[in-house]
């Protein structure tokens, strides 16, 4: 494992946390492995869509990600590491989207899905709570309420918990990628933590694999009811990932790429993952939710909207997102609501090290044939003077909260916002058609 030069002492020892709950789970996936499904699954359903939840861990810079060019405070705060008005030189000035607002060049793949009014662009949004502490923003972020340390699960895993599943006959009904379940599926029954869709299985040699299996369900019909409903979902998990086949999935021809795979920072890893959620959701197995990390967000010096870090960052979200939209949402019609966010957004004024520290408000975007987009929602408050939280950062007008009770009610059939996001009433932003 590496650290990430740019990245803060926190964030590299969240990072390293999360390693070692990694190789933890690695070490104990010989006796029981921490991706068994718990629970028998639950009887009928109804048609909704299926959530994408994509979370930029590490505190992305969201005046990056979507560029406030008409505000005059973002180009004083920032000398080095800005992005230029539409129209500056050598194409590297921001793609306008409304008269004030535009991406970052690298986010260019984005406008088609932007323009046909399927991508929605949410701006001074965000937790409430004022922490710049990676651990608590994302947890509080993920429980979906701050600072309540009587809460153990995520938001989307009382959504799943609260409603009937999709397909009755589904294998699971929610993926977490990666080797520890995210905090906001926890909570949810039916949930499997799966680094690798296409390598999904008990360890240990591949000759030998079927007799062990095929061993283990033997002996679990002797033992009492939650091991064998586990050993029954675990070997149905895995013969649903065999079947769908998601190492060699590929778009029909002539959809957008998804990036290479061998692409650095976690980024190839996205876009794989991403590549393989389509393949899930293609396969119509009952998955109703899928979330997705991507790291390397912490960037406290050389940010590098245009050329740097963060450009290659910004890159990777808009291709593979352009690639998931063109293959899953309009090839393959089906219904997905995308969701990308992440914890505080950075300090409005760059600092020596052309970098941005920890911050407050961010940018939020949701993307889907339902979602109201082509258009960038925001309460704007400004960047100038007197106008910034804690005389730093860009606040929090919009709370995040609203925008994800609003999908869960208009876009995944739940109407229990209460349950969801306890101890909150949302405003609803009119940002999905419900039904």
């Amino acid at each position: 494992m590496t650290t990430d030069p740019n990245a803060c002492q926190e964030y590299n020892q969240l990072t390293r946390r999360r390693f070692m709950a990694v190789s933890t789970a690695v070490a104990a996936a010989a006796a029981t492995p921490a991706w068994l499904p718990r629970v028998a699954f639950a009887q009928g359903g109804f048609s909704r869509d299926v959530i994408v939840c994509i979370y930029l861990r590490g505190g992305a810079d969201g005046l990056s990600l979507c560029v406030p060019y008409g505000d005059p405070g973002y180009y004083a705060n920032r000398p080095v590491t800005r992005v230029d008005p539409p129209g500056a030189s050598g194409g590297m000035g921001a793609v306008d989207l409304d008269g004030f607002f535009g991406f970052a060049p690298s986010m260019q793949p984005l406008m088609g899905v932007y323009q046909a009014g399927h991508l929605l662009v949410v701006h001074a949004t965000g937790s409430v709570d004022p922490t710049r502490s990676h651990f608590d923003a994302q947890k509080f972020m993920e429980l979906g309420k701050p600072a309540d340390s009587t809460l153990f699960t995520g938001w989307l895993g009382r959504h799943i918990a609260g409603v009937s599943p999709r397909d009755s006959s589904a294998p699971f009904r929610a993926v977490g990628i990666g080797y520890q379940l995210q905090l906001a599926l926890s909570g949810a029954p039916g949930a499997v933590p799966v680094p690798d869709l296409a390598n999904f299985n008990i360890r240990g040699s591949t000759a030998t694999r079927a007799a062990r299996l095929a061993w283990l369900k033997d002996i679990h019909q002797y033992q009492n009811e939650m091991f064998r409903t586990a050993a029954s979902n675990t070997q149905t998990t895995i013969d649903a990932l065999a079947a769908i086949n998601a190492g060699s999935y590929l778009p029909p021809t002539g959809n957008w790429a998804y990036p290479a795979t061998n692409l650095g920072s976690g980024r190839g890893a996205f876009s794989k993952a991403m590549q393989q959620t389509a393949a899930l959701i293609r396969a119509e197995i009952g998955v109703e939710a899928v979330a997705i990390d991507l790291d390397g967000w912490d960037l406290h010096s050389a940010l590098g909207p245009l050329t740097g870090s963060m450009a290659n960052q910004m890159a990777a979200v808009a291709n593979t997102l352009r690639a998931f939209y063109e293959d899953v949402l309009m090839s393959a019609n089906k219904n997905v609501t995308v969701v990308v966010m992440s914890e505080f957004g950075r300090r409005v004024a760059e600092n020596g090290s052309a970098g941005v520290d920890h911050g407050h408000g961010n940018v939020f975007f949701a993307m889907g044939r339902q979602i109201i987009g082509g258009r960038v929602l925001r309460n704007w408050p400004g960047l100038g003077a007197g106008q910034l939280y804690q005389n730093l950062d860009l606040q929090v007008t919009i709370d995040h909260r609203d925008l994800l009770a609003e999908i869960v009610s208009r876009r995944l059939g739940n109407p229990s916002l209460g349950q969801v996001f306890p101890g909150y009433t949302p405003t609803f932003r009119n940002i999905a058609v419900a039904g």
